[in-house]
């Protein structure tokens, strides 16, 4: 099965060298050009929780790519989707297929260019960072490194089966007949807890530690599990006992459950500042759209009101196009919570 891997950043680096150091292959195909030749010349180095060095791989620029591939893992950030999609569709047969494993619910979008029929889904249960070019640091425990795979109907497929295969060569990857309500779940997930990140400007700990910003951020959590409810999505727990439908609450007791299950939940994660913010602290456009803004998006299609996932929208939109600064902690007084649940 010839394989692909177009996105190659920190968590590709790390796939590729465990893939080739299991004895499969796949090439490594990134627009950074320093990143692709330090990659051919001295192999993939790993770091932090794994350590590895110059494991061999092969590494492309995109205009590089040759030939026709039976399988391609979609890593690059989903504002980037136009240009890697055109650039790889001549590059995929009538029974190619597309295997994302981007951030949101990225399947839609990507079967509108390569169709439906080549199209399949997962989610990364792992974290990474780029550190130079052909080094990646591997941030969380090799043990945690799992995927869920999936046809976007839910069937169990030949290709799904293959798929899963070649994963399990860089972690554990187990076949989902759920892909939307993982999906879902990993939104609700980014949509709390990354999008007040970047909306106020901060760590996750000092959402996590301010009244009102937690309490905003499992509102955030209750408009996106009443909406996916309206849609007959069933979410899956990310982490076995911990059920995002108890960020949904009717009251102001109901809101402090979900603002307690916040913070224990993510509690290992308090240092983290959500990637989105980092984007834009570099000037770089942000996935809120496709992270945030595909909430809003539905609950306007079935009739959900999102005003909190509305307004961290609006801000980050707000800095994006030039309007307002870097947000703050200020932008607090532009969010307003439901009357039913009131601090």
């Amino acid at each position: 099965m010839r394989t692909a891997l177009v996105g190659a950043g920190s968590l590709g680096t790390i796939m590729g060298a465990l893939v080739s150091l299991n004895g499969g292959e796949m090439t490594l195909v990134d627009v950074n050009r320093a990143h692709v030749e330090a990659l051919n010349r001295n192999g993939a180095t790993v770091t932090g929780k794994l350590s590895l060095s110059g494991i061999p791989v092969k590494a492309a620029l995109p205009e590089d790519m040759t030939g026709i591939y039976d399988l391609v893992f979609l890593l690059t950030k989903q504002t980037y989707n136009g240009t890697a999609l055109r650039q790889l569709l001549p590059h995929m047969g009538p029974d190619s297929v597309v295997c994302t494993l981007q951030n949101g619910v990225p399947e839609e979008a990507v079967a509108e260019v390569v169709g439906p029929e080549r199209t399949v889904g997962g989610a990364v249960g792992w974290g990474a960072s780029y550190r130079a070019p052909g080094v990646s640091e591997l941030t969380s425990d090799p043990e945690a490194m799992r995927y869920e795979v999936g046809e976007t109907d839910g069937s169990r497929t030949k290709r799904i089966g293959d798929i899963a295969a070649l994963l399990n060569m860089a972690g554990t990857c187990e076949v989902t007949d759920n892909l939307m309500g993982i999906r879902w779940s990993k939104v609700i997930q980014n949509a709390t807890m990354s999008g007040m990140s970047a909306a106020l400007g901060c760590t996750y700990a000092e959402v996590l530690d301010n009244d009102k910003a937690v309490a905003c951020a499992a509102a955030a959590g209750d408009e996106i599990v009443r909406t996916v409810r309206r849609r007959g999505i069933r979410l899956e727990d990310l982490v076995p006992g911990w059920s995002y439908y108890d960020l949904a609450f009717e009251d102001a007791a109901g809101l402090r459950r979900a603002t307690d299950w916040l913070r224990t939940y993510f509690k290992p994660h308090r240092p983290l500042k959500a990637s989105m913010l980092q984007d834009m602290e570099k000037g770089i456009r942000s996935e809120i759209d496709h992270i945030v803004g595909i909430c809003c998006e539905w609950g306007k299609k079935v009739g959900v009101d999102t005003p909190v996932c509305d307004t961290i929208l609006g801000i980050v939109k707000d800095f994006e196009r030039g309007a307002t600064p870097l947000p703050t902690k200020l932008c607090l007084e532009r969010f307003r919570l439901p009357e039913r649940a009131s601090l």
